[in-house]
């Protein structure tokens, strides 16, 4: 027969085990969540500054219409 004291020492060890397993779950969902959340605001982050870059390459490609049409204007009139 198995002395009790292994007995105790058995389920010790698995109620530890289970504490362990129950900890490491709830921790890796609050990971989880919160690198959802951080790729969400960086998405979203990511989609702004693309507005922006593109407002910007706009107004540059303008720019460089108006700069090309004033160079034709002065060089057909002088």
């Amino acid at each position: 027969m198995i002395d009790s004291a292994v007995w105790v020492s058995i389920i010790s060890g698995v109620l530890t085990l289970a504490g362990v397993i129950l900890t490491n779950t709830k921790s890796n969902r609050e990971i989880e969540h919160k690198l959802e959340v951080s790729q969400a605001i960086t998405n979203t982050k990511l989609e702004d500054l693309t507005k922006q870059v593109e407002k910007h390459n706009q107004v540059i490609e303008r720019t460089f219409k108006l700069e090309q049409a004033v160079a034709d204007m002065k060089g057909g009139n002088g």
